[in-house]
């Protein structure tokens, strides 16, 4: 297997902030009631026409400005999104355009909810891995907030919109910035989450029982026994397979859900606070998108230093989960 390089790395989220007290417009609620049950004090959230493919393109331009190439040098682009403001042409497809991509480079976009990253991390290493390409741009982009239903306290105190975007290419140095990763699965429990598009049956035939209304349906407090039960000794598994130990490893990386999951993760992994990014206070749940936006951030105000090692790991509708520890070089973001 060809070597994995993490080249370049960038982030976007919306400018519009809406606020826990915000919320008490919609419904009886209250920043103390969010905050301690969720870690989450604020969102962003796209409005009028701005959509993830908007983020998608600013977060794509930050990554690749970071890695020092250029469009026209990546040879295949993959969209990890499960909200994005269509379903086609995918989100990979329009960056693609957007971005001056040639257009023989192959664009798809795959779907595995909160754990995007990181399956679109693991295909990616199976491309670069064996050849088949070399230089691959990942884009995380959700628009969350277009399919929350605002009446709902349970689920729409949780999401935000943003995007993150990773540039990945052969390493020409030998050293593979991935020590391990692994993804898995359990559609048992899919019903936990859903989304289930509006649709009707042709008029000749028999009508469908029940019509989808395009918003989240989540079984909140099942969702979190799930969490805090499966990521904690999944991530201890996946630190084993990469030869290291906990305490080698510099930062631990969580998708952003709940600040009480990434809590219990924290606890099994014995880690300090200065170990653990967390930025949920300010983003809520962005999806696929929270593990580049808690990284860059993190970056950005020195929380993390480069040239360092770190746990990323996230779960997600389907239910779908996954852990990678990763090298971060300097000057990936």
């Amino acid at each position: 297997m060809k070597p994995l390089k993490i080249a370049g790395v960038g982030y976007s989220v919306p400018k519009t902030v809406i606020t826990n007290d915000d919320l008490k417009k919609l419904y009886e609620t209250s920043d103390e009631w969010i905050y301690t049950r969720t870690g989450i004090k604020e969102r962003r959230v796209v409005s009028g026409d701005e959509t993830a493919i908007d983020l998608g393109l600013d977060a794509a331009k930050k990554a690749l400005d970071k890695s020092g190439l250029k469009p026209e040098d990546i040879d295949c682009i993959i969209g990890a999104a499960s909200a994005p403001p269509q379903l086609y042409p995918t989100l990979a497809c329009t960056l693609q355009d957007k971005l001056g991509v040639p257009n023989c480079v192959p664009a798809f976009d795959l779907t595995a909810a909160c754990t995007g990253l990181i399956y679109a991390l693991q295909v990616a290493r199976g491309f670069i891995g064996c050849g088949l390409y070399k230089t691959i741009l990942i884009v995380a982009a959700d628009n969350n907030s277009k399919i929350t239903d605002w009446s709902d306290r349970g689920t729409s105190i949780l999401f935000g919109d943003g995007a993150g975007a990773m540039v990945v290419t052969e390493a020409e140095d030998g050293i593979d910035d991935i020590l391990s990763l692994n993804m898995s699965a359990n559609g048992t429990i899919g019903q936990l989450i859903q989304t289930n598009f509006p649709s009707q049956c042709c008029p000749l035939v028999e009508q469908a029982s029940e019509v989808g209304t395009g918003k989240i349906i989540m079984n909140g407090k099942d969702v979190y026994k799930f969490a805090v039960s499966t990521v904690p000794p999944y991530v201890v598994d996946c630190i084993a397979q990469s030869g290291m130990t906990s305490d080698e490893i510099d930062y631990l990386i969580p998708h952003q859900a709940n600040q009480r999951i990434i809590e219990a993760i924290q606890k099994r992994l014995n880690y300090s606070d200065d170990k653990v990014i967390s930025n949920i206070k300010y983003y809520g749940n962005t999806s696929a998108a929270s593990i580049p936006i808690a990284l860059v951030e993190g970056v950005e105000q020195g929380k993390i230093k480069l040239g360092s090692t770190a746990i990323l790991c996230g779960f997600g509708a389907g239910m779908t989960w996954g852990a990678a520890v990763v090298r971060l070089r300097k000057g990936i973001c």
